[in-house]
């Protein structure tokens, strides 16, 4: 068994810890932001951190309406740019707190006056000491190349942010996000034997929107890293713009498909792919009762077996990204052994990668 397999089932345990570590600390900030109201937010960091942080955007805009652009570290680190961050929150994010360019972007933050936060796995890392305020993923030591319990660890963190910020996200719905990664990770044998009719894959295109549009990108990248394959990521609405033309009867298609408001578009995006006979493969919950009536999807849904719908989640999928991602980990897992690959160690990759 691979480490990253084992790092995938290690998740809901992990969550847990990081919620009783940090929300003292969360309840002591979100007085603090109550009297200092950023004006806008800006998300520094690299890889799956930089997934993390595309979450990140959706979830902060949509539960506090705050403003939340993803910083280009390269403006800094290249260009030299002086940028007016006055009023704003800067939030660094980054496994190994030790990302070079993330970290000159909270430095550079801090002396233009801007409050910042640290995100991180360690908690004596650069990222950990620059940081005025620091979340720790208390995910324990990471060995795997590629990031798994550190990336849903990010994701939670985010939550526990926009409650600091005035979110209406509830104590009672955070410990459940626990038991929804334990019910995704009772798929592990139903994925084993999917990834098995992939073997031979060599492209593909993972396809979400909304609050799951991330989890498209960090699919995407354990599919890249972990097998080799070259795995374009889009937005239901992007693809239906245009690369949709690329696609024909043999083009695998991942697609995230929740209920709620961004069930319309993707209903739409699985016509088309039902059509051109795409080999897709649907990651939904019980709660989506529509999918499993769709026409040519038959063999071809894989569905958390919990409901994920709650009447005090709004949007409907607010809490659906961390149950969703660990399928597809699990997939680009099982997907590696299958092909006879080590997906804890992808060739020419480093845990560590430091770029400016």
């Amino acid at each position: 068994m691979s480490t990253m397999r084992d790092e995938i089932r290690q998740q809901p345990a992990a969550i847990e810890r990081t919620l009783k570590g940090e929300w003292r600390g969360v309840q002591k900030l979100r007085t603090l932001l109550s009297e200092r109201r950023p004006r806008f937010i800006v998300l520094a960091a690299r890889g799956t951190s930089d997934n993390a942080a595309q979450f990140g955007r959706y979830l902060l805009e949509i539960t506090t309406g705050i403003p939340v652009s993803l910083a280009a570290p390269s403006v800094y680190t290249l260009y030299g740019a002086n940028i007016d961050l006055k009023d704003s929150l800067v939030v660094a994010i980054s496994q190994s707190g030790e990302s070079t360019d993330t970290n000159l972007v909270l430095e550079r933050a801090k002396a233009a006056g801007a409050l910042t936060i640290g995100i991180t796995n360690e908690p004596d890392s650069t990222l950990a000491h620059l940081a005025e305020h620091v979340f720790l993923v208390r995910a324990g030591k990471e060995k795997s190349v590629a990031a798994t319990k550190t990336y849903t660890g990010q994701i939670f963190l985010f939550y526990l942010l926009a409650y600091a910020l005035g979110a209406a996200i509830h104590l009672d719905d955070l410990k459940r996000l626990p038991e929804l990664a334990a019910a995704a990770l009772e798929m592990e044998p139903e994925i084993q034997a999917r990834s098995e009719r992939y073997r031979f894959m060599q492209h593909a295109v993972v396809i979400a929107r909304g609050l799951n549009y991330a989890n498209s990108f960090e699919f995407a990248l354990k599919l890249m890293e972990t097998c080799y394959i070259v795995a374009e990521r889009f937005s239901s609405a992007d693809l239906l713009h245009g690369p949709i033309a690329m696609l024909d009867a043999s083009f695998p298609a991942f697609v995230f498909a929740p209920a709620g408001v961004t069930w319309g578009t993707t209903r739409e995006l699985l016509g088309k792919l039902a059509a051109i006979k795409a080999v897709t493969l649907v990651l939904t919950d019980r709660s989506n009762k529509e999918v499993g009536q769709l026409k040519g999807f038959e063999n071809s849904i894989l569905s958390i077996g919990v409901s994920l719908a709650k009447k005090s989640l709004i949007p409907h999928e607010l809490f659906t990204p961390i149950p969703y991602i660990v399928p597809a980990q699990l997939f680009a897992a099982s997907l590696a052994e299958v092909k006879g690959l080590n997906p804890d160690k992808p060739r020419t990759l480093s845990k560590v990668t430091q770029t400016l």
